[in-house]
């Protein structure tokens, strides 16, 4: 495959040039999956409303020009996933990739570029999905085109599945399809978002590829508080708002610590041996590390965001109700029960009540680790990257595996990317971006990988 590395910018690459083996032009079918990229960027599927119908259709057409037959269905009205599977032999179990087509709402005031014009600028892709995830559906994509233009003898059915809704709890996406259409699911491995390969740790040079084996719980709290409405010019002795704000102060300054999970401890000790971190049993030394960056520090505690308040409905009126929503993330193995006790006594105000947004939502679940299609990836990055290092993680945010590890599918997450910093604070931020160069090393280990494991 890739074997021999070429310089771009300050880090090392896969050189790309033309597989002589498998026949396939990489400079021209990843420039070909790029305008697929941007074209796809430019279908607005913001969540709320969703809309994602368009954006299934665009992927579909796609495959079936290939001569793959797509299945469009219908969750919502205007809302639809696009199922297709290239059958194998039968003689090992499907790989299901597995991607969401709707996209976070933006702040246009707020962006620098246009969120759906897939501008490209000094080796960046610009737009609202860039990262989270239509990049990675794009892979998928061409992964499962190149296995049929190459007519590649699959052992497993190759089986593409992009969903609606995943942003909003996937009410009418993976939870939907698992409930309504248990056909889809009979596939022995998954992939789908969580994790990625990372350009630092803790501030160092690294090739980092994380892949997620499990996430954090999602258990975002709802707080209200109910008081005594009166006329905005009198002295408010039971303002609702005053309440709420606080208790969101408390929970502001509270200082959790960290968590461990026996995930985390094997991902901590891999980077231990990888000479990446120092004694684990110097605990000061490993807070400071975790607390490096945003995302380790999200990996090994239990994080909450104020992210909505909602009070009051005129200037000049106390209000009767006010409200806040905050996103809690839990560690893996953290009782949802304990944490809302905790956050109760850390409040500490009987008029605050707390009760969860989702409250049926399902526990995470574990993916065994050695498995043929992990081995398989720990194979390519490491062809790719001879100083690569290869970890298990749990992702610090929701993903649709969460939906299919409960039905006994081992479910990855893994993006094949070398995402730098700014990359990852891109998530459902401003001015989201994937470069350009990223997006054509993940074309090219995602169809290698799905290559080995399915053949």
């Amino acid at each position: 495959m890739m074997a021999s590395r070429a310089t771009e910018g300050n880090r090392i690459v896969p050189e790309r040039r033309p597989d002589r083996a498998l026949g396939i032009d990489w400079p021209a079918t990843t420039a070909e999956a790029l305008d697929v990229f941007r074209a796809y960027l430019r279908i607005d599927t913001s969540n709320p409303p969703g809309n994602e119908t368009p954006a299934a259709r665009f992927l579909g057409g796609l495959l079936e020009a290939e001569g793959i037959p797509c299945e469009y269905i219908e969750t919502a009205p205007g809302r639809e996933a696009v199922h297709a599977r290239v059958r194998g032999d039968g003689s090992a179990g499907a790989l299901m990739l597995a991607s969401h087509t709707d996209v976070v709402p933006v702040d246009l005031p707020f962006w620098t570029v246009p969120p759906f014009d897939a501008v490209v600028r000094d080796d960046r892709v610009y737009g609202r999905g860039a990262v989270d995830m239509k990049g990675t559906g794009v892979m998928h994509l061409f992964a499962i085109v190149l296995a049929k233009r190459l007519g590649l003898p699959l052992h497993r059915d190759l089986v593409f599945l992009a969903v609606p809704d995943e942003e909003v709890g996937s009410v009418n996406g993976m939870a939907w399809l698992v409930r309504e259409r248990p056909d889809l699911f009979d596939v022995e491995f998954c992939l789908n978002e969580g994790a990625s390969g990372v350009d630092t740790f803790d501030g160092v040079p690294a090739r980092l590829f994380e892949v997620a084996i499990s996430e954090k719980e999602l258990s975002p709290l709802r707080l209200t508080v109910t008081g005594t409405p009166g006329h905005g010019s009198k002295p408010a002795a039971d303002n609702p708002a005053v309440h709420l704000l606080r208790a969101l102060q408390r929970l502001v300054e509270w200082d959790r610590g960290i968590a461990i999970s026996p995930t985390g401890r094997a991902y901590l000790e891999a980077l231990h041996e990888a000479g990446l971190l120092a004694d684990l049993s110097d605990g000061e030394a490993l807070r400071t590390a975790l607390r490096s960056s945003p995302d380790l520090e999200a990996a090994f505690s239990n994080t909450l965001n104020v992210t909505v308040l909602e009070a009051g409905i005129k200037s000049n009126m106390i209000p009767a109700r006010a409200e806040a929503t905050i996103d809690c993330r839990l560690v893996a193995g953290e009782s949802r029960e304990a944490w809302l006790r905790a956050v109760t006594e850390r409040i500490d105000d009987p008029r605050v009540h707390l009760e969860f947004v989702f409250p049926d939502e399902p526990e995470p679940l574990l993916s065994p680790w050695e498995t043929p299609l992990v081995r398989v990836i720990r194979e390519v990055v490491l062809e790719a990257f001879e100083d690569a290092i290869v970890v298990p993680t749990t992702a610090i945010v929701g993903t649709d595996n969460r939906f299919l590890r409960p039905l006994g599918i081992p479910a990855y997450g893994f993006i094949p990317c070398l995402l730098s910093q700014e990359e990852r604070d891109g998530f459902h931020a401003n001015d989201e971006f994937l470069t350009v160069a990223n997006f054509k090393l993940g074309v090219e280990l995602m169809f290698e990988v799905v290559r080995r494991t399915c053949t």
